[in-house]
């Protein structure tokens, strides 16, 4: 099997042994293909998702929401974004009620106040609030809009290219 497919890696092969059936483990297989002088499955073509960070860091905006208790016992729901390159947040917004349309709003009035020159890449997790509108808003400013890949176990990526968990992540990669 590893000679028929050898594009195919140890969780591949063990993956369409299982639907066959077979259950062996991902070690099993390596040791295998090791023993029979096949290497690993070759990497796939283009950067890892923390290469093309660091590479790309002065050119990227990151944008998510966190949130601010009141004295009133409101909450309070602040947009905000991060240049990569220096960690430098901004508070772009703050309201009760944060829709796509308010959101969309805050990105016009980033892009008319030519704070994105340099921004090659603005990265967005799947909120429903960053909707078309919002990234249509940067493609024409000619800035390309990546959405994070979906939370993997309770964990979200975060702009320094590893995982942090939600939440305490907004303070921890900043310098505010």
């Amino acid at each position: 099997m590893g000679r028929e497919n050898p594009r195919w890696g140890c969780i591949r092969s063990r993956g369409e042994l299982a639907k066959l059936g077979i259950r062996v483990s991902a070690t099993k297989i390596r040791t295998l293909l090791r023993a029979n002088k096949l290497g690993p499955a070759p990497r796939r073509s283009g950067p890892t998702w923390s290469e093309f960070l660091r590479a790309q860091a002065k050119g990227i905006l990151a944008f998510d929401f966190f949130t601010v208790e009141t004295a009133w016992l409101r909450t309070m729901y602040v947009l905000f974004a991060i240049e990569l390159r220096s960690r430098r947040a901004h508070v772009l917004g703050v309201t009760r009620n944060p829709d796509s349309a308010w959101v969309t709003q805050q990105a016009r009035n980033l892009a008319v106040g030519e704070r994105l020159e340099g921004v090659r890449f603005v990265i967005r997790d799947r909120d429903s609030k960053f909707s078309g509108p919002f990234d249509e808003v940067f493609r024409t400013e000619g800035v390309k809009v990546i959405a994070t890949p979906i939370r993997a176990r309770g964990r979200t990526p975060s702009p320094s290219g590893g995982y942090a968990l939600s939440g305490p992540s907004v303070w921890t990669g900043c310098s505010c």
